[in-house]
């Protein structure tokens, strides 16, 4: 049976698996019993499977007739976030489909007894959502000769329609500036004598409001965060802890922005006497395009789906952990493919909801992409 036929056989499994993983959602780095009902699935198919130390994020294996390693990547974190009034973990970004399809990639080819090419690597990635995983994962070595790298996630129905896919998203940078106002104490009736952290925060905002960039580049910053460490409404507070969600569609510029941000801090600083801390944290990079990627992953789609059914990229504001695989090595050929699967009402919203068919051809399309770059 070819690797095709064994997804086209198991659509129902498929979709069990999907509801399996849903039910068990965990947050970043307590990826528990994702980790073990994905390992479990693995080993019973005969692949060799690695773990690591100290997170649940491990490697699957298909050896090949060369070394050279051509891989696929899931994440397996959910957010945590209220839904419905409760906080819990919550898989509002598809990363159980993700893991679903990467799973059935790896089954359907191990099914067909075909020796390839190239090893065939599958990593399951941990802690995505913290912008941590990636970095994490590499300093495992899960990127030891590997040439090609391939992930996917699932699109909103108005990025991608349902049964349609593109061969490259291209997200942009995002970080998250957090830091700290500390400025003097003061009776409310003599503000002059203190130094108010609530009118250096509104300085700051209106200075990010008025960043003016002369750039047909996609780019945000605003603050996002402002708690007041004050209870009395007749003093003056002297203590303040900001977050700044900031967004580039390149990594240059999200250079810049940090530029700009830090004059900010200072410029603050030097008018008002107030003391500012900072610190740039939660940054992943913007996505960098290889061309011989997206071309492998482009004849998948047309295979599967048709060239009606193709996008010719797929752009989004929001950020991604897996360019840091990229960043960190840039002469491997990577992309990741954008899924249409009529996801509403958006990414991270507590109700995200998707059509489920879209993980047969989704699991298709990543084992057809494997297949062709473990040909080269």
């Amino acid at each position: 049976m070819n690797p095709i036929q064994f997804i086209d056989k198991n659509k129902e499994l498929i979709i069990n698996t999907y509801n399996d993983l849903h039910q068990i959602a965990e947050p970043s780095w307590q990826e528990e019993r994702t980790s073990s009902y994905l390992k479990k699935r693995l080993l019973e198919a005969g692949l060799e499977v690695k773990t690591f130390e100290h997170h649940f994020g491990f490697i699957a294996e298909i050896k090949g007739q060369l070394s050279s390693v051509v891989a696929l990547r899931a994440d397996m974190d959910a957010l945590f976030q209220e839904v419905d009034g409760e906080l819990k973990a919550n898989h509002s970004c598809g990363h159980d489909a993700h893991s679903t399809m990467v799973l059935y990639a790896a089954l359907a080819i191990a099914s067909s007894g075909m020796q390839p090419k190239h090893t065939l690597r599958f990593i399951f990635q941990p802690a995505e959502e913290k912008g941590e995983g990636a970095l994490q994962m590499m300093k495992d070595g899960v990127l030891d000769q590997v040439i090609s790298l391939f992930g996917t996630h699932l699109r909103p129905k108005k990025e991608v329609p349902f049964y349609k896919a593109s061969p490259v998203i291209i997200h942009g940078s995002a970080e998250t500036i957090k830091g700290t106002i500390k400025g003097i104490q003061a009776h409310a009736a003599r503000p002059h004598e203190g130094i108010n952290v609530i009118e250096v925060s509104s300085m700051i905002v209106q200075s990010l409001k008025n960043i003016d960039l002369v750039t047909e580049v996609p780019f945000s910053i605003k603050m996002t965060q402002l708690h007041i460490g004050n209870e009395a409404s007749n003093i003056i507070p002297e203590n303040a802890n900001f977050a700044i969600d900031v967004r580039a569609q390149t990594n240059e510029l999200m250079n810049q922005l940090n530029e700009i941000s830090i004059k900010i801090f200072e410029n603050a600083m030097e008018e008002t006497g107030a003391k500012i801390t900072w610190a740039m944290e939660e940054f992943v990079p913007a996505a960098i395009t290889n061309e011989k990627a997206i071309n492998y992953a482009e004849a998948a789609i047309t295979t599967i789906i048709g060239e009606e059914n193709l996008m010719p990229h797929c752009i989004s504001q929001g950020g991604e952990d897996f360019h840091f695989y990229t960043n960190k090595y840039p002469s491997i050929a990577a992309t990741m493919i954008g899924l249409g699967c009529d996801l509403t009402p958006g990414l991270h919203h507590p109700h995200m909801r998707f059509n489920l068919e879209a993980l047969i051809y989704g699991a298709k399309i990543l084992t057809e992409t494997v297949l062709n770059a473990s040909k080269e």
